[in-house]
């Protein structure tokens, strides 16, 4: 519950995240109008580097609400951006996409499901697997992608994709290692997670693969662990 004698650790939480987000966008939006790196790199150095603010709100034990309302600010501003150009490392590239919207609101859902739960790990378990499996699968993929293949007209790589589904297992094992421990179902739980991740990937069109992914991968992972660990 918030109550008045919070209101000076709760300031003290909302300045170190928003200190943290500004570094970030203000390193992004210098790489995108000052050097050559192109709008995708400063796009994903926004996309990675926003993604990590999940463990610093777990660690800080940031109030949900804090959570959900940046979520849907940052919504909002990327809503905003896409017909203003407020941010251009936000959506400053050639083609149509609304992945950084659904990716605030991912983070807003996930904080408002798990947070209460006292199940921290879920949230940021979802959020990271999008953060680093979708941001290296891009880079691996158009810097290395060599055997393609289609889904509902979008053009993938089979590198990308196996970028995806590694980096999610890596993120969810070392997620549930350090809450479960070297368990089976933490190995099972991540492989099962990353197979999901890498699927919604592929076949998710217009940026919501930063809604599905985030979403998908929280709950599947909560869900199995609810059913393997708690059941056995």
């Amino acid at each position: 519950m918030f109550i008045l004698s919070e209101i000076p650790t709760v300031w003290l939480q909302i300045s170190l995240v928003g200190a943290w987000l500004g570094v970030i966008l203000l390193v992004a939006e210098g790489l995108n109008r000052f050097t050559a790196v192109g709008a995708e790199v400063s796009r994903k150095v926004v996309h990675i580097g926003t993604g990590n603010v999940i463990l610093l709100a777990w660690w800080l034990q940031i109030p949900d609400w804090v959570g959900i309302s940046a979520g849907f600010l940052a919504g909002a501003i990327a809503l905003i951006s896409y017909q203003v150009p407020i941010l251009r490392s936000l959506n400053s590239i050639n083609r149509k996409s609304f992945g950084t919207f659904f990716y605030a609101v991912s983070i807003s859902l996930l904080v408002a499901w798990f947070w209460p739960m006292q199940h921290q790990e879920y949230a940021a378990l979802g959020i990271l697997v999008m953060t680093w499996g979708d941001g290296l699968a891009a880079v691996i993929g158009q810097k290395y992608g060599k055997h393609l293949y289609r889904v509902w007209g979008m053009q993938k790589s089979w590198e990308g994709s196996a970028t995806m589904y590694l980096v999610s297992f890596a993120v969810s094992s070392l997620i549930l290692l350090f809450v479960q421990g070297n368990v089976w179902q933490t190995w099972a739980v991540s492989a099962v997670v990353a197979l999901v991740a890498a699927t919604l990937e592929s076949v998710s069109k217009l940026g919501i693969d930063n809604l599905t992914v985030p979403i998908g991968s929280g709950a599947i992972g909560f869900f199995l662990n609810q059913l393997w660990v708690m059941g056995s």
